[in-house]
């Protein structure tokens, strides 16, 4: 029988364990992903652990990775770094905290990594009241709102032809080097939100320092939040960036406030994915994308929009489009999951005209409900000329159309070149309110075509 005082430091003892931590050791190591024992209910899918890492300085702590895969006896961990210093037998033990995320509206102006963690160098960051579920399940349909009111962007090209509302979804789908950074870089600066939260998803570590401190600039990051995965980061740290980023835009969007969530890229999120199914085990199907890539895909990008009487996510995701292939996969299945698609043109962009972006390709289902009184009409007019003038580009260019041969076409030729003053735009140019409406009723009511 045990004394009290004994009883009594028996249970202080009990109180110290972690009643969380349960695990096994490493029985292989591929690099892409660990093999470990593990007891019946000892660990789950999804489940943190630490792995301990053996006699490498330069490795540093313990190892974090992810269960992705049980079977009978063990289970399949992706490491969110590099195995280096892992080794057969080393102890792997579930953590319970360890990658709690506890954002706030405080966190404005900061840049942070995958796991929460500063990378400005402007010290800690401090912890919100409630932890966020950074794998959290998209609203239920009959809880969301409907959409909110007009968005400015503050880009021309799409505040006029492809209009957002609060809530939307937009993607945007370019092939490389076509200006899809910069496109969200002039949105991040002008767009009229509460608070803006940009993920950084496999881009090069110039761009994202670029993008900080040039494009986004002093004004433009003082009320966003950037989440930051390079493209030399481990494929777990790249999925886990891109759910911290809508993470943090739920958590900002139930503080009431109209939040502006920029997301570059899906398709470099897609591509993490992949390796990790492919590494869990699950067969490929089109162009080597196992199906779960996209379900998750679907579950990400449904995590934005309305939420009732709480504020809003307004998603602006961009899409790397292989090839210039619009048919490709990913661009395909993440088309039919927006609200809007916005397709800039290398053609456009070979001519110097940014940003790029191709009106009569692009489209916003919200655009009814967007316009204003005359609005509408307006931009139907301009759309117009604009086809008019793309279906006889040929012609025109070879001088083999005869003026007065159609009044509509002549119309067309004296008018787009004004449209596409209107709608080029330097990065650091205003571009937002009625004045993209003013310019271009300016332009359609001058036969001479300038602004």
């Amino acid at each position: 029988m045990f004394t009290d005082p004994e009883l009594a430091t028996l249970f202080a003892q009990i109180a110290k364990l972690d009643v969380e931590a349960s695990g096994g050791r490493v029985i292989a190591c591929s690099g892409a992903q660990l093999s470990a024992t593990a007891t019946a209910g000892g660990l789950a899918v999804g489940d943190a652990c630490l792995v301990a890492v053996r006699g490498i300085p330069a490795a540093g702590r313990d190892l974090l990775a992810e269960v992705v895969r049980t079977e009978p006896g063990r289970v399949v961990l992706a490491p969110y770094g590099e195995p280096r210093g892992i080794a057969t037998g080393s102890p792997v033990r579930r953590t319970g905290d360890a990658l709690e995320l506890r954002p706030h509206a405080g966190w404005t102006g900061r840049v942070v990594d995958a796991l929460g963690q500063p990378l400005d160098g402007r010290g800690p960051l401090s912890p919100g009241p409630r932890a966020a579920e950074v794998m959290a399940t998209p609203p239920p349909a009959f809880r969301r709102g409907g959409l909110g009111r007009r968005l400015t962007l503050g880009v021309r090209a799409l505040d006029l032809f492809v209009p957002c509302c609060e809530g939307q979804r937009l993607g945007v789908f370019a092939g490389s080097g076509v200006g899809k950074s910069s496109l969200v870089s002039m949105i991040a600066r002008q767009a009229r939100a509460d608070a803006i939260v940009v993920g950084l998803i496999g881009e090069r570590g110039r761009e994202v320092h670029e993008f900080v401190h040039q494009a986004l600039g002093a004004e433009g990051l003082a009320r966003s939040v950037v989440v930051v995965a390079t493209s030399d980061a481990p494929a777990m740290l790249r999925r886990r960036a891109a759910h911290v980023t809508m993470a943090i835009a739920e958590s900002l969007r139930d503080e009431g406030l109209r939040v502006l969530c920029l997301f570059d890229s899906l398709t470099r999120f897609a591509a993490a994915l992949r390796e990790l199914r492919l590494a869990a085990g699950e067969p490929p199907s089109a162009r080597g994308y196992p199906p779960g890539v996209f379900n998750e895909l679907a579950r990400l990008v449904e995590r934005a929009g309305p939420a009732g009487s709480a504020g809003s996510i307004t998603g602006v995701f961009t899409v790397l489009v292989d090839g210039d292939d619009m048919e490709e996969p990913v661009a395909d299945a993440v088309r039919g999951l927006l609200d809007g698609h916005v397709v800039l043109d290398r053609r456009l962009a070979d001519k110097g005209r940014f940003p790029a972006v191709d009106v009569l390709r692009s489209l916003s289902r919200a655009a009814p409900g967007c316009y204003a009184a005359g609005e509408r009409a307006l931009v139907v007019q301009a759309r117009e000329l604009l086809a008019a003038h793309a279906d006889m580009a040929e012609l025109i260019q070879l001088g083999a159309y005869r003026a007065g041969s159609s009044p509509a076409l002549d119309r067309a030729i004296a008018l787009v070149p004004g449209i596409e003053r209107v709608l080029a735009q330097d990065l650091d140019e205003p571009g937002g309110g009625s004045c993209p409406f003013a310019l271009l009723n300016n332009v359609l009511g001058d036969a001479g075509g300038a602004p």
